[in-house]
């Protein structure tokens, strides 16, 4: 009788895009090398027959984050100095269809700066007084055409908003992906039966199985590598040159999962950041209990029987497992 185990990995993650990938990235510079990316599966023993599969998904709504700083000699002169930027800026983005606005409230502190105190006969003595406010908010876009973040940008830059936070990006297929990959990998791992046993000349159709699968999702923001243009100079030095280097530009670039360790691919080609789901089944197959039912040995009883008439013989009976 089969005993199947299974085994389901559920991720619980937050969708964030990338191509447009924000600030957070320049300033973090991710570095990400792990292109051969096993979700975590318990291993059982070595008689296991795997099968793995990638998703590839295009977003189709995205939410893009921009910081607002505003500093001011008192609370009402911030509030509306920072109102006013954001506003004439929201009043804008409005006019494109399809696009939704909300302002995060982040935070409202007094600014403060140092006053000296001068004394004759003693060292002087900084003094800690309120200069002014520092209002912080988030102003939050959410749009479905990547390509209208240009646009936004442009508006934003115009009312002294800069700082591109991040981009979050959002997919309503997920679920159906999800099944997709497991129904596509319950047929490989079927396959994949079949060849091995076809191979060995054996069936495992008696074997003790277990059964384990897990689903892992890999976001835009965390693929990124920093790349740094860099050619230096052949010139030979010695300890009396003085070498006074600049400084080398430095980027990062989107390097996704290469789909070369997968058994199969949905939707291999991309040419943008994606949404990358990744699914792996594995079977491990009890095969030593199976040798042992084949090799076991039957214990022979021998018996000897007398007959009414005084013969002897002998009788060899097998025991009973």
């Amino acid at each position: 009788m089969k005993n199947i185990t299974l085994l389901a990995a559920a991720l619980f993650f937050q969708l964030s895009f990338s191509q447009m990938s924000g600030n957070i990235n320049y300033r973090n510079q991710v570095q990400y090398t792990d292109n051969n990316i096993s979700v975590a599966i318990p291993v059982v023993d070595d008689n296991i027959i795997s099968v793995k599969g990638l998703a590839n998904i295009k977003a189709e709504q995205y939410i893009a984050i921009f910081s607002v700083t505003q500093v001011g000699e008192n609370a009402d002169e911030v509030n509306e100095l920072i109102d006013k930027r954001i506003n004439t800026s929201m009043a804008q983005i409005k006019l494109t269809k399809g696009v939704e606005t909300y302002v995060d409230m982040i935070s409202f502190v007094p600014v403060y700066q140092y006053n000296v105190e001068k004394k004759i006969f003693s060292k002087k003595t900084y003094n800690e007084v309120p200069a002014g406010f520092e209002l912080k908010k988030n102003l939050h876009i959410k749009f479905t055409d990547p390509t209208q973040l240009n646009a936004f940008i442009s508006i934003l830059s115009k009312n002294e908003i800069y700082d591109l936070v991040r981009v979050d990006y959002f997919s309503s297929t997920i679920e159906s992906i999800r099944k997709e990959l497991m129904n596509k990998a319950k047929l490989a791992l079927q396959e994949k039966v079949k060849n091995f046993e076809a191979i060995l000349g054996e069936s495992f159709a008696t074997a003790k199985k277990n059964v384990n699968d897990g689903f892992r999702v890999t976001l835009p923001t965390e693929m990124y590598k920093s790349y740094e243009a860099y050619n230096s100079s052949s010139l030979a030095l010695t300890k009396f040159t003085n070498v006074n280097q600049v400084n080398k530009a430095t980027t990062s670039y989107y390097q996704p999962i290469l789909d070369k360790e997968f058994d199969f691919v949905i939707n291999p080609v991309i040419h943008e950041p994606v949404i990358q789901v990744m699914y792996e089944i594995k079977l491990t197959i009890n095969r030593e209990k199976e040798k042992e039912k084949k090799t076991e040995t039957k214990e022979i009883n021998n018996y000897i029987l007398v007959t009414p008439t005084g013969e002897v013989k002998n009788l060899n009976l097998l025991a009973k497992p």
